[in-house]
């Protein structure tokens, strides 16, 4: 097993372990392939990146899968950061999806891979913050995604590859004051 797979099984793991992915919840991924390897973010010419992005994406479709979970992918800026998802998650959750094919240099490896792989993909401008859980490899920005308030999430595995992984969860808003009680299952 490559150590990018074995990176991904960890750091995955981990936050799905930390955090309460339901069925029909919206997980999101940013990702630098190009990190991953140790290039600058998009520097990586075509192919050098394929078998990081494959490896990935294997570990990471197959969990979100398991939650009975969408995964929503986010383009890369090229795209201004639109995301990948399944047309019955942007059906479901009243997106407006856009006519776009994401490709590698305008769109991102891993989107690529997300679109190809869907069973009817589509590519949404916007997922109005319905994501409850982020994970950005590789500083690609992903929070404009994840529902507020978000919850940083402090990660013992901190990289896949070369790449810096952080990652964050939605919280319910903490209302009342300081008489109110919290339920301690949504913190």
């Amino acid at each position: 097993m490559s150590l990018i797979k074995e990176d991904a099984i960890a750091v995955i793991d981990e936050i799905i372990e930390k955090t309460n992915i339901n069925k029909g919840d919206i997980v999101i991924v940013g990702c630098s392939s190009s990190e991953i390897i140790g290039n600058v973010m998009g520097t990586s010419k075509d192919g050098e990146t394929e078998e990081a992005v494959n490896e990935l994406y294997s570990v990471v479709s197959e969990r979100i899968a398991a939650k009975e979970a969408y995964l929503a992918v986010q383009c890369c800026e090229h795209l201004n950061r639109a995301v990948v998802i399944e047309k019955e998650a942007a059906a479901a959750f009243g997106f407006e999806i856009v006519n776009v094919i994401p490709q590698i240099h305008a769109g991102g490896a891993f989107a690529v891979k997300h679109f190809q792989n869907l069973k009817n993909p589509s590519v949404v401008e916007d997922i109005g913050q319905k994501a409850v859980v982020g994970i950005d490899i590789g500083g690609v920005m992903i929070g404009m995604h994840i529902h507020p308030v978000v919850v940083p999430l402090h990660l013992s595995n901190k990289n896949i590859g070369k790449a810096r992984v952080s990652a964050g969860r939605y919280r319910p808003k903490y209302i009342g004051g300081s008489r109110a009680v919290y339920d301690n299952t949504l913190l």
